[in-house]
């Protein structure tokens, strides 16, 4: 007679879940990241968007994106 069994066992080890908290941790860094960026690139004037090359649509563009967006 065959052994069945109603339960599932995980062979998957707890390292595992360490490495999606890393991922996780990773993925909310750069969202800050670029939160931040984007509110540094919104509070800067003319003179120094004209050195960068950008103008000034470009830079409504990129401030005004979601930080999840990249």
């Amino acid at each position: 007679m065959a052994d069945l069994s109603l339960h599932y066992a995980s062979k998957t080890p707890l390292a595992g879940t360490a490495g999606a908290f890393a991922a996780f941790h990773g993925i909310l860094a750069t969202w800050r990241r670029r939160s931040r960026e984007r509110q540094e690139l919104a509070t800067m004037d003319q003179r120094v968007l004209r050195d960068v090359g950008l103008s000034a649509s470009e830079v409504a563009f990129e401030a005004n994106k979601p930080f999840w967006r990249a």
